[in-house]
């Protein structure tokens, strides 16, 4: 009798284990599916949240430059209030850099890198410079900016697993005026 419910059991164990081992697969590859987009997520925020930093340091970096003659960017500011400005941006940046640092991948990171540090020389060349003698460095400082910008949004997206690449960021110097035809 009892040999005549073997297979009975042994189906039932089998099958119990097919259905434990299925359903802890699963359950595994959820759990995983679930970080990776909860990584994802925080590696977006991060990365947008450096980017705008570094934006705005340079945004108040263009603006100082402007007040002290450099060519190519408007709304010139008073340098002796937006240097503090200037000062908490960097401290922003770095701050974000940080997190940077936690949740990118090596490639982002260096292009998150040579960004930052283009953006220096660009404040660097508004805290120290001068417009007689600086004004081709404060040209070929911008491009390079603009090429670091692009070499971290590719970097960025490739990383987010985010298809094709940005836009780029065009040529420096921007032309003030578009010629308007009829």
């Amino acid at each position: 009798m009892l040999l005549d419910q073997l297979p009975a059991l042994i189906g039932v164990v089998v099958g119990s284990t097919a259905s434990y081992a299925t359903q802890n697969l699963t359950e595994r590859r959820k759990w995983k599916r679930q970080r990776e987009e909860r990584w994802d997520e925080r590696r977006f925020e991060t990365y947008g949240r450096y980017a705008n930093a570094l934006k705005a340091q340079l945004r108040i970096a263009q603006r100082i430059g402007a007040a002290k003659g450099f060519n190519d960017v408007a709304d010139p500011a008073d340098p002796a209030e937006w240097l503090p400005l200037l000062a908490e941006a960097e401290s922003r940046r770095a701050e974000e850099w940080e997190s940077v640092l936690l949740v990118g991948d090596a490639e982002t990171i260096a292009a998150a890198r040579r960004w930052h540090e283009t953006i220096w020389m660009i404040e660097l060349l508004v805290r120290e410079g001068t417009v007689e003698s600086d004004a081709d460095k404060w040209t070929k400082a911008h491009q390079l900016a603009s090429a670091a910008r692009d070499a971290f949004y590719v970097s960025s997206r490739r990383d987010l697993g985010i298809a094709g690449a940005p836009p780029p960021s065009g040529e420096w110097p921007r032309p003030w005026r578009i010629e308007l035809s009829e």
